[in-house]
């Protein structure tokens, strides 16, 4: 019995005319052996699932640097809210919701430890400049597996290439810059919608802010409280992508401005805020010492764990090594090789 073969019989059936089918998908990089369980986008979900760079993001910085506190969210935790709110939608919408899984699973494989100020560094040092999106991209390409990659669709390999344009509108206007895909764009939005509301949690949680420094005009339109936040923008989602014959991505005018007003804020008083930036500053530090390092001392780069790849140059190879890293490996490396090491005697 071929149980892929009915699954995407019933995405015929049941999907939106808009949704990606994986049945219609254009394929992998390399001919792979199909599945007679999965179709291809539920293999793309469990292939980031189970990767190693996923397992590493339980480690890495979102926006407090390796919090002490069991309630703060880690790059892993921000990924699942992420899932969470991207499938929410694309159930509701209609859409493909394994596709949006695996690209929401796989969108931030390439973050750096410490969060954005790894990437900050990374970009400033790396010949050519380093961003977590590529990266994303060339993780599963390239460096999973050893150097196999995951060998992901076409569809999940452009989610997570186009799942972040940085500043100004949270969609581009530019149709060559959004996904391909309806699921790729959900993510995009989700993206945002997640860590805007629980980076505000987080940062009343750490005592940076307290909800009555949030502009009213902003928490009137999104909300005061986490669940109502999440709950407004998914609603207000769903409702502006319905409100056309063919589905079309998007959030009303009011709750785009609200949501770029709160990111703005948010960088402003809490990314920005001098309790955060001052480990930050320290953790800078760190990665351009370690990167230096390694890239004059390719032997220990090798012997710490680090790989060179066929084409690449020492730099490229160092960049892949540090931004893989976890916080706390990160810190161990440091700690090894420019702190001195108490004596162990015989």
């Amino acid at each position: 019995m071929d149980i892929r073969k009915s699954i995407e019989n019933f995405e015929l059936q049941t999907l939106s005319s808009c949704a990606c089918l994986s049945s219609k998908s254009q394929g992998r990089r390399f001919p792979s052996k199909i599945c007679t369980i999965r179709t291809v986008f539920q293999h793309d979900r469990d292939r980031i699932l189970h990767s190693k760079s996923f397992r590493r993001l339980k480690y890495k910085t979102q926006v407090f640097l390796s919090p002490e506190g069991d309630h703060y969210r880690t790059r892993l935790t921000h990924t699942l809210e992420v899932s969470q709110v991207a499938r929410t939608i694309s159930r509701a919408l209609r859409l493909n919701e394994d596709l949006t899984e695996a690209i929401a699973l796989g969108h931030d494989l390439g973050h750096t430890p410490f969060g954005h100020v790894g990437e900050r560094i990374l970009n400033r040092l790396v010949p050519g400049g380093f961003h977590h999106v590529r990266q994303s991209l060339r993780v599963v390409d390239v460096l999973e597996k050893d150097g196999k990659g995951l060998n992901l669709t076409y569809e999940v390999r452009d989610g997570i290439l186009k799942h972040s344009k940085g500043q100004g509108g949270l969609l581009s206007p530019d149709i060559h810059s959004r996904a391909q895909t309806l699921e790729g764009q959900v993510v995009r939005l989700a993206d945002i919608i997640a860590y805007v509301s629980h980076d505000l949690d987080d940062a009343i949680r750490g005592q940076v802010i307290n909800s009555a420094d949030i502009p009213k005009e902003i928490s009137a339109v999104v909300g005061l409280r986490h669940s109502c936040r999440i709950d407004r923008m998914i609603r207000n989602l769903i409702r502006e992508s319905m409100l056309e014959d063919d589905l079309q991505i998007r959030l009303s005018s009011e709750m785009d401005e609200a949501i770029r007003a709160l990111r703005d804020w948010l960088f402003e008083h809490v990314y920005q805020a001098e309790s955060v930036q001052r480990e930050f500053n320290k953790a800078s530090h760190l990665l351009q010492e370690l990167f230096l390092y390694f890239c004059d001392n390719e032997d220990i780069f090798l012997q710490s764990g680090g790989r060179r790849f066929t084409g690449d140059s020492l730099e490229i190879s160092v960049a892949d090594f540090i931004a893989g890293m976890t916080d706390r490996f990160a810190l161990a490396l440091y700690q090894e090789y420019f702190l001195p090491q108490p004596w162990k005697s015989i």
